[in-house]
């Protein structure tokens, strides 16, 4: 059956759960990153540390990517997200204790991060099975739009509970959405076959990765969908040091326009329409933070991240060429790997940003941030001319 309304995207029993569960993921992130950044901060003084405890933690990704990440399509989907759901949630508890050290509190968050990391793939590729492949981008962008309004839910919910409780009861808080989560995916989900009988291994892993790196057309879409977006990420990363305790009021800006974006590019654009909207968007996503450079107000840096955040649309269209121009049975790796490493290439800008704003002052090192990233989109324009004017059906067969 035909799906181009969110009445028919909703109609599907299990979108509606897996958005569900995606839903309260992101608002237990959300929550919990904000409660660890202010904790971090308060305890350090340092927008590094502060940045890495907010954004650092898919870094643990680049080794899942490099590990075990073939299990996106060598374990039954329903099985994988809900087992690491569930270590997560454990996870989330933990930071709930008083009294951690920071040191254990970093080692949890990236624990968490590359179960998360070796699994995630599966999400994405159970999205193509439970919709029709033209509905991709709908479906996808209804997904990013859960986590547009989680995100200004959770960072707006957090500031507030931040200045009636604790950042531990916030943690707890956090934890009982993860538990949520999971339960939504177990009980909600039907389980599906493995894409590949192959054992899930490093050896696998590597070796598909090589080939899909070797493809000159997918190599280019992961570096657009990775570099430009993961810096100005590193921006978002310094909303604390530039505004304090109304960061959250930035977070939810920035969330505002991300959403903004899926819903316009997922909903109201045709496939022509959404690639011809690809350059605008790419350059839209950099060019309002140079304003940091004049230290702009509360009000209008929020102004600045909304309309900026629109253009993380981009990522869709991109998305889809790189599903189109990648091997159906290599479907969880491929979106696995692009998730990792957009996460992975986020937290090493925010480490950068971090880094960058305990030198120079914060609106600066956000202006650098998103020349940077001007810089990048410019450069690897030329390289989405790349891709593969056919789709791809099938990678080789390994030999014996």
């Amino acid at each position: 059956m035909p799906v181009r309304t969110y009445a028919d995207l909703f109609a599907a029993r299990e979108f509606r759960n897996l958005f569900l569960a995606n839903c309260a993921g992101i608002a237990a992130h959300t929550t919990s990153a904000l409660a660890l950044g202010a904790l971090t901060y308060t305890s350090t003084g340092s927008a590094l540390l502060t940045a890495l405890s907010m954004f650092g933690a898919p870094l643990a990704g680049v080794l899942g990517s490099l590990t075990l990440l073939s299990a996106a399509d060598s374990l039954p989907p329903r099985r994988a997200l809900t087992l690491a759901a569930v270590l997560v949630t454990v996870g989330a508890a933990v930071q709930a204790v008083p009294g951690l050290p920071l040191w254990a509190r970093f080692t949890i968050i990236f624990a968490s991060a590359y179960v998360s990391s070796i699994t995630g793939g599966a999400r994405w590729a159970l999205l193509t099975d439970i919709l029709p492949t033209d509905a991709y981008v709908l479906g996808r962008a209804t997904m990013n739009t859960s986590v547009g309004v989680m995100q200004i839910a959770g960072f707006g919910l957090a500031g507030a509970l931040l200045v009636l409780l604790s950042p531990y009861q916030v943690f707890l808080l956090a934890a009982v959405l993860r538990a949520v989560a999971a339960a939504v995916g177990w009980f909600g989900l039907s389980e599906r076959p493995v894409r590949v009988t192959e054992r899930t291994t490093i050896a696998r892993t590597v070796r598909v990765n090589k080939e899909l790196w070797a493809d000159p057309g997918r190599r280019s879409l992961f570096l657009n969908l990775w570099v430009p977006g993961g810096l100005i990420v590193g921006c978002e990363a310094l909303f604390v040091p530039y505004a304090g305790d109304r960061a959250g009021f930035l977070f939810a800006a920035a969330a505002l326009g991300m959403l903004i974006g899926d819903v316009v590019m997922g909903r109201f654009l045709t496939g022509a329409r959404r690639e011809r909207w690809v350059p605008t968007l790419r350059l839209l996503l950099a060019v309002p933070y140079l304003v940091f450079l004049l230290s702009p107000p509360l009000p209008l840096a929020m102004v600045v991240a909304l309309v900026a955040s629109v253009g993380f649309a981009a990522g869709l269209p991109l998305q889809e060429r790189l599903i189109t121009h990648s091997p159906p049975e290599a479907r969880g790796q491929v979106l696995g790997l692009h998730h990792n490493g957009m996460l992975a290439g986020q937290a090493v800008c925010a480490a950068l940003a971090g880094a960058i704003a305990d030198l120079v002052p914060a609106y600066w090192a956000v202006a650098l941030l998103a020349g940077a990233a001007l810089t990048a989109t410019v450069a690897l324009t030329p390289g989405l001319r790349r891709t593969a004017a056919e789709p791809v059906t099938a990678m080789p067969t390994p030999s014996a």
